[in-house]
């Protein structure tokens, strides 16, 4: 437990020592907060649906959370190509207790992004439902977190360049992020897109956050619990036999 500690505390000290990457990692979410939420909100509102700034809100902390966690992978590589990997893997501990650390690190680093994106919502006029709900929300963020930062490790020990890890992840997030409805509603999709968005993990995520902080979901708290649960546990056990096959 003390190596899942050590590495989950030197993710954590590796991103706040940076205050550009904090300040940084705001600019895409508020782009789209305000370049979506105040410009499409009157077209929104025009169709009945209420306020745009209201729905999109945890679909760009979602958003946040899947860049930042499965992005943790590419720390990974920087660890192999200095050196630091291997000092770790020569250490008599078992792999899949530093494979927990690190993904458990890039999971909290990706759970303190999506807390400061979700106080610029707050700014920005979003407001939860029911404060005692909220809880539950960050329970799914951080259910996203996992599942992510997982496929981060998994990905990253898999690969051993950062161009080969760079390309994979545009071919991944960019749809991952795209079709799971963070930016329009899961209601009355043609059966083909409905099928594509019921395979994609981060849209459970959204639509509990937003069950929990709207009051509104597509596929049902239960179901988004249990498929997060699920699809976590195989990516950290996919992680585990990956990272275990790392060559010292």
């Amino acid at each position: 437990m003390g190596v899942i500690y050590i590495l989950w505390l030197r993710e954590l000290k590796r991103y706040t020592r940076s205050r550009a990457q904090m300040i940084a990692s705001l600019g895409q979410p508020v782009l789209y907060l305000l370049a979506l939420g105040f410009g499409m909100g009157p077209v929104y509102a025009q169709a009945g649906h209420g306020s745009y700034l209201q729905f999109l809100a945890p679909g760009v902390i979602g958003m946040t959370v899947l860049f930042s966690s499965i992005f943790s992978g590419m720390g990974l590589l920087w660890d192999r190509q200095f050196g630091f990997l291997k000092e770790t893997l020569v250490a008599p501990v078992p792999r899949i207790l530093i494979m927990a650390g690190r993904t458990l690190g890039g999971a909290t680093v990706a759970m303190l992004q999506g807390l400061l994106v979700a106080i610029v919502c707050l700014v920005a006029g979003f407001r939860p439902v029911s404060l005692a709900m909220v809880p539950v929300g960050l329970l799914f963020m951080l259910m996203i977190a996992v599942v992510f930062a997982a496929l981060g490790t998994t990905i990253g020990s898999a690969l051993k360049d950062m161009q080969g890890f760079q390309m994979t992840m545009n071919f991944l997030v960019l749809p991952i992020f795209f079709l799971s409805g963070a930016l329009f509603p899961l209601n009355n999709l043609p059966r083909v897109m409905g099928w594509i968005t019921s395979a994609d993990p981060l849209a459970y995520g959204i639509d509990g956050m937003r069950s929990a902080l709207l009051g509104m979901a597509h596929f049902g708290p239960v179901t988004d619990g249990a498929v997060l649960a699920g699809v976590a546990l195989l990516f950290l056990s996919l992680g585990a036999y990956s990272f275990s096959k790392i060559e010292v």
